[in-house]
């Protein structure tokens, strides 16, 4: 006789018409579908918010390798203007942006507003395009000035 595990009764639902369904021990990635605002809008959060965390580790290693003095300063500008360092600056500017667009996203949902779903979706549009204009401007302004 196998031992079953007891969670097993948690994953035994009844949908609305009595049958009987298993569902996932907890939401995870297959319960989103990912052409809905929301549900693509709030994980792009999660991931640029960890992106944006572990990229703070490359402006603490450049201010430590400024305070060390040139040798460790140069050691630091080479990694980062490396095609690949570049791109990773890139991807933390993308990451930045999106993640505090998103954030006034939500400060606004705070309030109380922008729970209709046509307001949710303009504003979802808003971040994505205000994450590319701001990148892009950033870039622009880095590179040419």
């Amino acid at each position: 006789m196998s031992m079953q595990d007891s969670r097993e009764a948690a994953m035994i639902g009844r949908r609305t018409d009595g049958t009987t369904v298993r569902r996932p021990l907890s939401p995870h990635l297959q319960v989103y579908d990912m052409m809905q605002m929301s549900s693509l809008s709030s994980i792009l959060n999660r991931i640029t918010g960890v992106a944006w965390s572990a990229g703070i580790l490359l402006l603490v290693w450049w201010l430590v390798a400024l305070a060390l003095g040139e040798p460790a300063y140069q050691t630091a500008m080479g990694a980062m203007s490396h095609p690949l360092g570049l791109l990773v600056l890139a991807g933390m500017t993308v990451a930045a942006w999106y993640h505090t667009l998103a954030g006034i996203r939500h400060l606004n949902w705070d309030i109380g507003r922008g729970y209709e779903i046509p307001a949710m979706y303009r504003s979802g549009w808003a971040v994505f395009i205000g994450t590319a204009v701001c990148s892009a401007l950033t870039w622009a302004i880095a590179l040419f000035y």
